[in-house]
């Protein structure tokens, strides 16, 4: 039969896609049901919960410091800035002081965590893209981090290592002198990794206008972190309100312009850079002092209500306390960057190529032990 209509070549049908959940671009147990039109996506629905635990539930029945370990396994690549952001919050409610050297090795652990998550994002994206090499790169320097956390505390990956008025163990001799060498290298390998990808056509033609969305609809969404500064709009809490000890180093904020997602690669390097020059600070200004303030054996947040977030690495992460003025929490609310981060997913994903949606969902960057909690 002679075909008359030139559409009839090519007529194609809707699909259903499942992305996930055991898929090694989605970056955990995260699932997106894709309904795509020939390669172009029509419609995305993300499906989380698969690894829901009921973190804020558990934390009711738990004393404020037992709530510690618990953080460690929201966001897993970076639980030294979890176990900060609780006992911060509970550290404000209190209106406890802590002792400086404290407070040194606090912002040179969480800098050093930053810079591990990191480096899996620039090692697992460029996976995600086909590139081998830099995983291996990336892996092998974030190896050296762990290894030093590991001294420290005891632990690769959930610390455990923040306490309500400062840390639990100073640090081991030497241990000081190994971040500085580490630091004064990783500036060397952060110089390769530009060269390595930062210029590559194939890399470049993956990401440019790709994923972009605006400030309004960033905001919108609750989007927080290199996530909403990608769009250029200025906003770091470490810089906007500041604690810990942050105010006391020289550093940038690095802002985009696109809001794609080659915006928020480069600023995950630009960032690393970042926290290199704020850990090497701390090194040069950190003094022998006690580690831990003093603090009540039974700790006790006065009745009431509060908030407190940081800048996660993912965006601000932040918790919030009611409390009856009993030793546990009454109820306990975590904010979790992840989380508001994948809502805009299904308007970015409408209408890009399917080849374009895991460049995408992986510049978001999610971890999904914070989304679902």
């Amino acid at each position: 039969m002679a075909l008359t209509d030139e559409t009839d070549l090519v007529r194609t049908e809707e699909m259903l896609l499942n992305v996930g959940p055991q898929h090694p671009s989605t970056h955990g147990v995260f699932r997106m049901v894709v309904k795509i039109s020939g390669e172009t996506i029509i419609e995305a629905e993300p499906v989380i919960g698969y690894l829901h635990r009921g973190t804020e539930k558990l934390a009711e029945n738990l004393q404020y410091s037992q709530c510690i370990p618990y953080t460690d396994r929201l966001d897993y690549v970076s639980a030294m800035l979890n176990n900060y952001s609780l006992v911060h919050a509970v550290e404000e409610a209190m209106g406890l002081e802590i002792p400086d050297r404290a407070e040194y090795i606090r912002v040179i652990t969480m800098e050093m965590n930053r810079l591990a998550s990191h480096l899996i994002f620039f090692g697992t994206y460029l996976l995600d893209l086909g590139a081998m090499t830099p995983f291996l790169y990336a892996f092998e320097e974030r190896e050296k981090i762990i290894d030093m956390f590991n001294e420290l505390c005891g632990a690769r990956i959930t610390y455990n290592y923040m306490r309500v008025g400062g840390v639990k163990f100073d640090t081991t001799p030497g241990w000081l002198e190994q971040v500085d060498a580490f630091v004064k290298r990783m500036k060397g390998e952060m110089v390769k990794y530009r060269q390595l990808v930062t210029g590559n056509e194939i890399f470049l033609a993956r990401v440019h206008g790709v994923g972009a969305y605006t400030t309004e609809q960033a905001l919108g969404h609750g989007m927080s972190g290199i996530n909403l500064r990608c769009t250029g709009y200025n906003w770091d809490l470490r810089k906007k309100k500041p604690y810990s000890i942050y105010d006391r180093f020289d550093w940038d904020v690095p802002l985009g312009s696109a809001g794609d997602c080659w915006d928020r690669y480069i600023l995950h390097m630009e960032e690393m850079e970042q926290s290199l020059r704020i850990v090497e600070q701390a090194l040069q200004q950190i003094q022998p002092g006690p580690v831990m303030a003093k603090v009540p054996k039974l700790i006790r947040v006065p009745a009431g209500e509060y908030y407190s977030g940081i800048e996660g690495t993912r965006g601000e992460l932040g918790f919030y306390i009611v409390s009856d003025g009993k030793d546990k929490p009454y109820r306990l609310k975590i904010r979790r960057p992840s989380f508001e981060n994948l809502q805009i997913l299904p308007i970015i994903l409408k209408g890009v190529p399917v080849a374009d949606m895991v460049a995408i969902l992986g510049s978001i960057d999610p971890v999904m032990g914070e989304v679902d909690a």
